[in-house]
């Protein structure tokens, strides 16, 4: 039987927009063959929480579990996709009333954040959708070990205290952030998620794909 692999990464490049305050990824050539060089190699600069990347619970909780500890169990196997078209903020009660099943490990949300990423040139959205502090709690009291959104973060834009991301990587809930889910349908899929692994880090870089069966 054939499969559908959806890759629901951004393309890393100066063009996606950065987090204010925060510098867009530089990759510059040190060798080049069109120069007379044997080969071409390059190096990046970058923002471990840029484009689309994982939060290790180190992000938010001193002393936790840094990226490269983080088990691939987690990081691989059955998810949700859940879809949010006209919410501001997710409340606990949208997520109580949209239907995921009970067993439920890993949940991907798809909200009009995805229109964002059609054009680049807006730069960064500080009225992007995010979870509220109470919908984490849900999140994690339903024994959940991921979830992912399509914007470069979990929570509001100045989220007081954190919360929704202290409660997320405080229950060592894997956190998947700036998912390109432009073109998905809601519905159960099978999520690869990679990030790189650096040492000791609070998050990575990462790809990630979504396999329909």
């Amino acid at each position: 039987m054939s499969r559908i692999i959806h890759d629901v990464t951004l393309t890393l490049s100066p063009e996606v927009p950065a987090w204010p305050g925060q510098q867009a990824p530089k990759l510059f050539r040190l060798r080049s063959m069109s120069d007379g060089a044997a080969n071409n190699i390059s190096q990046l600069d970058t923002f471990v929480h840029f484009g689309t990347h994982v939060d290790a619970p180190l992000h938010f909780v001193d002393g936790a579990r840094p990226v490269d500890q983080m088990p691939l169990e987690t990081l691989i196997g059955p998810c949700v996709v859940v879809c949010f078209p006209d919410v501001d903020a997710i409340s606990r009660e949208d997520l109580e009333a949209a239907g995921i099943p009970k067993a439920t490990e890993r949940l991907i949300i798809q909200t009009r954040n995805c229109q964002l990423f059609d054009d680049h040139s807006q730069g960064f959205d500080k009225n992007f959708v995010a979870l509220t502090p109470d919908a984490a709690n849900w999140v994690v009291e339903q024994g959940m070990s991921l979830v992912g959104i399509d914007y470069f973060s979990i929570e509001r834009y100045e989220e007081p205290g954190a919360a929704t991301h202290v409660a997320l990587l405080g229950a060592e809930v894997a956190v998947v952030e700036g998912l390109d889910l432009r073109g998905i349908e809601p519905g159960n899929y099978e999520l690869i998620c990679m990030p790189l692994k650096l040492k000791d880090c609070d998050g990575a870089p990462a790809r990630v794909a979504l396999i329909e069966n």
